[in-house]
């Protein structure tokens, strides 16, 4: 199967020559000076074994997936919406949209079942201009543990974490998702498939809607916030609001608060994605990992005034740097 990756930054990069070292045939699509180093120089990953090279096939253009069987989908959430048209117009027929986005995804409530079927969030696919775009078949969930950053064009740090969970919208477990884990596995990823893939991504959420705001405000590392006693009251408080919204959409997150705040602090002195955004000068995902908590929590009638708070406050400083 071809693969294709749209938004090929510092996770769809990392994956696309994790793929292409294993010879699979990926073809990355990216812009700006970061395309232009993988195309004249191929893309370098620095990571726990030192540094390696590969060549990979890179280009502007989403025509060029036409002809893959699965496309991954790894750009910013708030990056879509204005493609999504684009990107539905220039796929194949059979293929498949691998969804590794952060935050509550458009699809959430797509194939669900429960009493927000076919729910629409504006914080995450304003309009609902995305699900109208890409047919919900088509799409398989997929959360993503890596940690990477991008050093500079065409180099990519990975910190830790190869996992890339996978997961059919209804749950069930067919042929394409099979292949698909497979493939991943190939290049020495980790690739489960899960049958609840919503439960899995309020696990990562419950940490990522509270520590990615809190490090763009304080420009603190993610081990640094999570040892520290002087934000410890903010971080369980938001935290337990995060585990009341998914208790109320039927979802128990398999570890405790206290299990996701060490686990944070053993990823160290890594910036989160949000605060490598803010020092890039790049839009944050503050609407999709916080503010579609908080839209949630005001549609089920659930306060959460401290995630309310990280996000009008996040809200503020990206205005704020958009000043002329």
């Amino acid at each position: 199967m071809k693969v294709g990756i749209v938004g090929a930054g510092a996770i769809g990069g990392f994956l696309g020559a994790r793929l292409a070292r294993a010879g699979v045939d990926v073809t990355l699509v990216a812009r700006g000076p970061h395309l232009q180093a993988m195309r004249e120089s191929g893309l370098r990953v620095i990571d726990s074994s030192g540094e390696w090279m590969v060549r990979v096939e890179a280009t502007d253009d989403f025509g060029a997936v036409r002809d893959a069987g699965a496309v991954f989908v790894t750009l910013k959430a708030h990056s879509l919406p204005p493609v999504a048209g684009r990107l539905a117009a220039d796929l194949g027929t059979d293929a498949v949209v691998v969804s590794a986005q952060n935050g509550i995804p458009w699809w959430y409530f797509q194939r669900h079942g429960g009493e927000l079927e076919g729910t629409h969030l504006e914080t995450v696919d304003p309009g609902g201009v995305v699900g109208r775009a890409i047919d919900p078949d088509r799409v398989v969930g997929c959360i993503v543990y890596a940690a990477t950053s991008l050093v500079s064009p065409g180099v990519i740090r990975h910190v830790e974490g190869e996992r890339f969970s996978l997961g059919e919208l209804d749950g069930s477990q067919g042929e394409r998702i099979t292949e698909l884990s497979h493939i991943l596995g190939s290049a020495g990823l980790k690739a489960p498939v899960q049958p609840r893939i919503r439960a899995e991504l309020w696990l990562k959420l419950l940490g990522n809607a509270v520590f990615n705001p809190l490090s763009a405000l304080t420009r603190a590392s993610l081990g640094d916030i999570a040892e520290s006693p002087l934000v410890a009251k903010v971080v369980r408080s938001a935290m337990e609001e995060a585990d009341a919204v998914a208790r109320r959409l039927g979802i128990e997150i398999p570890v405790s608060i206290e299990q996701r705040i060490k686990g944070a602090a053993r990823v160290g002195d890594h910036k989160t994605s949000m605060l490598q955004d803010l020092e890039a000068g790049r839009p944050m995902e503050i609407d999709a990992l916080t503010g579609s908590v908080v839209e949630l929590g005001d549609r089920l009638g659930i306060p959460v005034p401290h995630l309310r708070t990280l996000y009008s406050s996040v809200k503020l400083l990206q205005a704020t740097m958009e000043e002329p």
